[in-house]
């Protein structure tokens, strides 16, 4: 990292990835160059000083304006430099990036149809194969439409069906024909396929077939049955966008359409195969410092290609034109093993497409409305001023006993409810609460790589553990919004008078913040702090009694709870003592506990 008027007398001319930091130290942005050199002095004035070109008033002059220090990272290739960019603004949130979170992988329904009596299912992983077809992808509703078609059309219902040679429940049922008994023949069975199979490309077929069943339910006084069903169809509905446009040719298209609002943008896809559309997903972004249509939209395109194998897929059809097209369309290129052009059609079908891509994402902004989720974010975001409201946000708490079971809890609040597929537990080394924070901590920034940093990290924990987090995240350049909420303490113990907790919320400036305790930011962040404690309890419980019941098994053989101790203390744990050699165990205790829990296998699991 070099001041700016020392670096830019010194760029290569070779691509990569430059990076720029404030007074600080504090990452600001990152962005790619074809040439760094050309790259990075297009922004700069040189004679006679060196100066922002860009003015004040806009968001890269801005940027620029709080820029001190320049670093970057040379690459073979422009490809290269576009995955690198891409990954460092996911690993370290620059303060002027925009951060595009949508960590789906979408599923397709395949059937093989090389079997005598194929099935339909759901799967995740693409194997190309002369009878297998595949349909998709989903980006919801798949599991749905997947049971609605067995709901509908007598196929066999599960892998192990047609193994059997009696019919079961499901031929009684008269979901299935039971061909594992041969009451129907592989010509009438795989006309039966045909027909299931047209109902998936003519999803309306099996909406009315589902409609009708559900106002019969209603009549028979099902009103149970009836809601479930009709959520189903709801489902199935919301998967396809409604289009008068009729594509003759059997395109395969994808389609991406990328909006900014006020207050929030929106990312559109749609999925075209053979002509119609499949499916179409959306998802929200927040307002960053400064939004960049080339930048969100080679986010976009390189994460979905990443993560999604797009089968078939001839063209990707763009709202708007974007500067790194040719090389995100190489890469693209490189990931799916043949060329698919990139192209913001003028007139035509293709036109009409990205059109109603656009008309879409434009009402869906329209409908968008401050949630009351929302609204308290935002309040926290003016009260302790934070860079951007906090919308995700991770919680993280530690638990022992006596150094005894020591794990550490993240839990993460994201967007008004918990995101507990998110939740991570951890087996801490540490013996201290100190060094148990910072190796929690720490861990978790090494797995930004996969999963994007939250808008805000709050720590169960007072000054001295914000200082560590503040700390750990400057050290890897990495912009990130923390706060400290502690128990205020009278006379040394944690004041918990029943309704008039007080809680003590210490911010990344040095301040201190003691709210009411009716006030609901407080509340909020009590909440969030008490789920991470929650977390972290109940898997320090479960450990412990694991714990308890190893130590168990040693005194059992004879292995006194001092000797054990010492053991774990060398070890870390009882797997660790289980995997050490003769000599190492000897070494800490003595020959006689080596002979013991090398000749039997203590640990029984």
């Amino acid at each position: 990292m070099k001041p700016i008027n020392e670096a830019l007398t010194s760029l290569p001319k070779e691509p990569g990835v430059y990076q720029y930091f404030d007074n600080s130290g504090r990452l600001l942005y990152v962005g790619k160059a074809k040439n760094l050199n050309n790259r990075v002095k297009s922004y700069w004035r040189l004679t006679p000083q060196i100066s922002p070109k860009h003015p004040y008033t806009t968001h890269i002059g801005k940027m620029l304006q709080e820029c001190r220090y320049l670093d970057y990272i040379v690459v073979s290739t422009e490809e290269d430099a576009l995955i690198l960019e891409n990954s460092l603004i996911k690993q370290l949130k620059p303060k002027y990036n925009i951060l595009l979170r949508d960590d789906k992988t979408y599923p397709y329904i395949f059937i093989d149809e090389q079997e005598d009596f194929p099935r339909f299912e759901i799967t995740r992983k693409v194997v190309k194969a002369p009878k297998v077809k595949y349909y998709g992808p989903f980006p919801s509703g798949a599991k749905v439409l997947l049971e609605s078609l067995y709901d509908f059309y007598p196929l066999v219902q599960k892998k192990s069906c047609i193994k059997g040679n009696k019919a079961c429940l499901f031929y009684e049922i008269g979901k299935c024909l039971a061909p594992c008994e041969g009451k129907i023949s592989k010509a009438n069975y795989h006309n039966i396929v045909k027909d299931a199979k047209y109902a998936l490309n003519n999803r309306k077929i099996l909406i009315d077939k589902m409609s009708e069943r559900m106002l019969t339910l209603a009549a028979n006084e099902r009103f149970e049955e009836a809601a479930k069903l009709r959520d189903r169809i709801e489902v199935i509905k919301s998967l396809q966008m409604k289009s008068t446009i009729d594509i003759a040719s059997g395109a395969n298209y994808d389609i991406f359409a990328i909006i900014n609002g006020e207050k929030r943008g929106v990312v559109v896809k749609i999925f075209m195969r053979d002509g119609k559309i499949v499916s179409s997903t959306h998802h929200y972004f927040r307002n960053t410092q400064m939004f960049e249509s080339n930048s969100a939209y080679k986010q976009a395109i390189v994460d979905h290609y990443q993560r999604v194998i797009s089968l078939d897929v001839k063209e990707i059809l763009v709202a708007h034109s974007f500067e790194d097209q040719k090389t995100t369309e190489e890469f693209i290129g490189s990931v799916i093993g043949k060329k698919v052009p990139i192209e913001r059609p003028k007139a035509g079908n293709r036109a009409k497409l990205v059109d109603l891509a656009i008309k879409n994402a434009k009402e869906l902004l329209k409908q968008s409305k401050e949630s009351p989720s929302e609204t308290l974010t935002n309040e926290l975001k003016e009260l302790f001023s934070l860079q951007l409201a906090p919308y995700r946000i991770e919680v993280f708490d530690n638990s022992h006993m006596m150094g005894q079971a020591t794990v550490g809890a993240m839990v993460v609040w994201d967007d008004g409810k918990w995101d507990k597929s998110s939740y991570r537990r951890y087996e801490l080394e540490a013996k201290d609460e100190y060094a148990q924070m910072k190796e929690l901590l720490s861990r978790r920034v090494e797995s930004f790589k996969k999963e994007s940093p939250p808008d805000l990290w709050l720590i169960d924990g007072g000054a001295t553990l914000l200082k560590l987090a503040q700390s750990i995240l400057e050290k890897e350049h990495i912009n990130l919004d923390v706060l400290a909420i502690a128990k205020e303490k009278l006379d040394c113990k944690a004041y918990r008078a029943k309704g008039a907790t007080r809680d003590i919320i210490y911010t990344q400036y040095g301040e201190i913040v003691r709210l009411k305790a009716n006030d609901r930011r407080l509340i909020f962040m009590q909440k969030l702090r008490d789920e991470a404690h929650r977390f972290a309890i109940s898997y320090h419980k479960k450990k412990k009694q694991k714990e308890d019941m190893d130590l168990e098994i040693y005194k059992h053989k004879g292995v006194g709870a001092q000797v054990v101790k010492k053991l774990l203390n060398y070890f870390g744990t009882f797997e660790a003592i289980e995997n050490a050699s003769y000599e190492e165990i000897a070494k800490v205790t003595n020959k006689k506990i080596a002979n013991i829990l090398k000749s039997v296998n203590i640990v029984e699991k």
